[in-house]
Formats: structure tokens, C-alpha cells, sequence
């Protein structure tokens, strides 16, 4: 079918815009957009149509999440666009991607992940008779690293239309950090063309190493096995796929064996065999926070409606762990607004 059409369609394009502004009415770029906004999305639509478009420059900020990012944001005119594309290529490389793959998919994230990864633990032990041992890795600089001829190459493989691939390699050059490498944080697409990216190593590690306990979130993965000797071995192999084929490099200092029994850190939670819990720096991460809006909601910065909102979310991602004494301590800073 013809995929340029769909992406740049009147319709797809208003259906982008109310996707990409929940939540973000409030800022003051969005609601200049939106003040004049048929105009701006017919506008970009005849841009698209005349092949006059052109990609914007990226504003660059820092923020802490917790470590210190570098984030690149385009205007609302071309992420406006950049959702416009992910709705329509999404399910076209979707269906390619390994069950065990589960950042920025849909139906997936890291709950689904995790709940994933303690029913591999259960089934690669045996119910806990034996011992498994989890082989965890991350990718050195991931989306600064991504090569955007080796990216092109795995597009084209999928997408035959000229157009869209025209759209695509100037999203892609509208941003890098060297020569031809590195995606932007801040674009949706670039979640999009990294699941397509390391979906190569998935397939390696599912079709090549035949593991069956695999599972990778973003540029994080872990590999279940009892035998813990086999789990170093497989690390030449990975290392050389990395970077023979995608021009990656393992984080070494981030890789680590250690045993489900004794606690494993991954996404947030620490799992065990029979429940797991927060991790202590999330634990503290999140009491700052919601003492800090505590605050913000004293002083009229911010209204009750977005301080209930946070604490749901909050509460959310305690419904999935032993989270029984921390809700006592979210209590607490909510009725004395004291908290060590």
C-alpha cells in the first residue's frame, strides 16, 4: 500500500496531534501550535505533499532521571510529524520483534518485563529446586553509537516507498553527534529505531545462541541459565555480534552474574523468588519527589488534581512489589510532611 500517503494524511496527522499533546496542553510551545492549529497541520501537510519539508534544529537541555541526560527536542511542528510516522511504521516492524523485547511497545513495558523475568526465573530453576543465575548487560552508549547507514540498511529491508524512506533518512540526519551515528532522546521515533536496531541482537541471541531465557528492555538485557560457566562463554560471541554488526560495544563495567535467590536488580526492582521489592535508590528517588510536590502544592505551584495524579502513579508502581512499608512512609510525608 502506499505508506507516504497514509503518514502524511490530514486525518493521521490531527490523529498525531491529539496523541502527542496529552499532558503536554499546558506548555507554552504546544499551546502556541495549537492556537492556530488547522492551520499549522495544513501547512505541514502541503509541505509534505510538495516534498518541501525540512527538519527543524533541536534545542538541547539537561535532565536528571535519574542519572543526567542530554536531551535534544524538536519543535511541536516536526514531533507532530515524527508521531505521525510512528503510527503508521510501528506495526509494520512490530510483528518482526521478538515476544521478549518490551521497551516502547505496545502492551509491553517494565511490569510486563518483569513479571516476565520472574516467571523465566521460576521455570529455568524448576520451581526454585536449582540454582539460575541471571547474566545481566548493557550497551555502552547506546543511542549515541547507533550508526544511521547500518539503521538505513534494516529499514529499507522492510519499507519499499521511496517517499517514506526519503522522510525517514531525514529524521534520522537531522540529528548526530559524529559522523553518521547517534539518535536523539527525545524523539518517539528514535524508541521506534531502536527496538528495530537491537532487534538484530535479539535475533542473534534467540536463533543463533538458542537462548530461551532472554529478555531485553532499551539497551539493557539479561540471560537466564544455570550453569553460570555458560553465561561467560556466551559473552565472546554477543561481543562480537555487537560489534561486527552493529557497531556497539558492551558496557563492561555494567556486566554482572548473580543469583535470583540473593536478589536480582532489574528495572527498578530488586526480585526474588517469592517477592520482590523496590530498589532502595527508586525508594528514595520517589520520597524526594513527592515531598517536593507536597511542597509545590503548598505554595499553589501546582493544583491538588496533579499532586493526586502523581501519587497514583506512584502507587502504581508499588502494586507491583512489597511495597507495604513504603506506602506507610508516602503517608507519613502526606500528614507531617516530615521524612529522614
Amino acid at each position: 500500500m502506499d505508506i507516504f500517503s497514509h503518514i502524511i494524511s490530514v486525518k493521521n496527522l490531527f490523529c498525531a496531534w491529539k496523541e502527542f499533546c496529552r499532558g503536554k496542553r499546558n506548555k507554552p510551545d504546544v499551546a502556541q501550535f495549537e492556537f492556530n492549529l488547522e492551520g499549522n497541520l495544513f501547512q505541514l501537510h502541503n509541505e509534505l505533499v510538495t516534498k518541501e519539508y525540512t527538519h527543524s534544529p533541536y534545542v538541547a537541555f539537561y535532565v536528571c532521571d535519574p542519572k543526567l541526560r542530554h536531551i535534544h527536542k524538536a519543535c511541536v511542528r516536526d514531533r507532530v510529524l515524527h508521531q505521525a510516522l510512528f503510527r503508521i511504521i510501528y506495526p509494520v516492524f512490530d510483528r518482526y520483534f521478538i515476544h521478549d523485547s518490551y521497551s516502547c511497545r505496545f502492551n509491553k513495558g517494565t511490569h510486563a518485563a518483569v513479571n516476565r523475568f520472574h516467571d523465566f526465573s521460576r521455570k529455568c530453576s524448576t520451581n526454585w529446586r536449582e540454582n539460575v543465575f541471571i547474566l545481566k548487560c548493557d550497551i555502552k552508549k547506546f543511542f549515541d553509537s547507533v550508526d544511521h547507514h547500518i539503521l538505513f540498511d534494516l529499514l529499507y529491508a522492510r519499507i519499499n516507498d521511496a517517499d517514506v524512506l526519503r522522510l525517514i533518512k531525514q529524521i534520522i540526519n537531522s540529528f548526530e553527534k559524529e559522523d553518521n551515528k547517534a539518535l536523539p532522546l527525545g524523539n518517539v521515533t528514535s524508541q521506534l529505531f531502536a527496538n528495530i536496531y537491537l532487534n538484530e541482537l535479539d535475533q542473534f541471541v534467540k536463533r543463533e545462541l538458542k537462548e530461551k531465557y532472554y529478555i531485553r528492555y532499551c539497551d539493557d538485557f539479561v540471560i537466564l541459565s544455570q550453569d553460570k560457566d555458560y553465561l561467560l562463554r556466551i559473552l565472546t560471541p554477543i561481543r562480537k555480534f555487537l560489534q561486527n554488526c552493529l557497531n556497539l560495544q558492551l558496557h563492561e563495567d555494567k556486566i554482572s552474574i548473580g543469583k535470583y535467590n540473593q536478589g536480582i536488580d532489574f528495572l527498578g526492582y530488586v526480585s526474588f523468588p517469592h517477592f520482590r521489592v523496590l530498589r532502595t535508590k527508586t525508594k528514595r528517588r520517589m520520597m524526594r519527589k513527592i515531598k517536593k510536590e507536597k511542597e509545590a502544592l503548598n505554595a499553589g505551584v501546582i493544583d491538588a488534581q496533579s499532586f493526586e495524579s502523581s501519587l497514583q502513579s506512584y502507587f502504581g508502581i508499588l502494586s507491583h512489589c512489597n511495597g507495604y512499608k513504603i506506602k506507610e512512609s508516602i503517608i507519613d510525608i502526606l500528614t507531617s510532611g516530615l521524612y529522614n
